[in-house]
């Protein structure tokens, strides 16, 4: 008996821009067992298409099955497995962070060694825009959880081969 090997896979679905599509992906993916651990969506070139990543957990073996699956849903033009070896893939992460008098200081040093973006200042704080990879993301939080992060919005990642 083999031991099934469960690891990230991410799968980059166009889709035509019609409603219900991404609720017809989503109940095809969990329907078959998998757990939607990232999901993004968005228009493309064409006005009339969408393209969703999506990020599930499962084994080789499974995904293909899911890939043949997903096909079968009409609206569904085109399914590629983005390969990690291959891919550039990015997520942005808002962070509203409390600092005030000396921890300000500190606060800013750390966005400014991650290349992060201040896109509010308020007098309690800050909210920060940072882009990169999921590592470099939760680097980037890790550091700042002695300062008071109040709230956190991430989106899932965006990748392509």
């Amino acid at each position: 008996m083999t031991d099934e090997v469960f690891t990230d896979h991410i799968v980059s679905v166009l889709v035509h821009n019609n409603p219900g599509v991404l609720s017809k992906v989503t109940s095809l993916v969990t329907r078959r067992g998998f757990n939607i651990d990232g999901i993004s969506a968005g228009p493309t070139r064409q006005n009339d298409m969408f393209r969703l990543t999506i990020v599930v957990k499962g084994d080789d073996k499974s995904l293909e099955q899911i890939q043949k699956q997903l096909y079968k849903i009409i609206d569904v033009v085109k399914v590629v497995p983005i390969i990690r070896s291959r891919m550039v893939g990015r997520e942005i992460c808002l962070i509203k962070v409390k600092a005030i008098g000396a921890e300000r200081h500190e606060v800013l040093q750390i966005i400014n060694v991650f290349k992060a973006n201040i896109v509010d200042v308020g007098t309690n704080g800050f909210i920060v825009e940072i882009t990169g990879d999921s590592d470099k993301i939760d680097s980037f939080l890790a550091l700042l959880e002695s300062h008071q992060i109040t709230d956190v919005a991430r989106t899932g990642i965006v990748a392509m081969n």
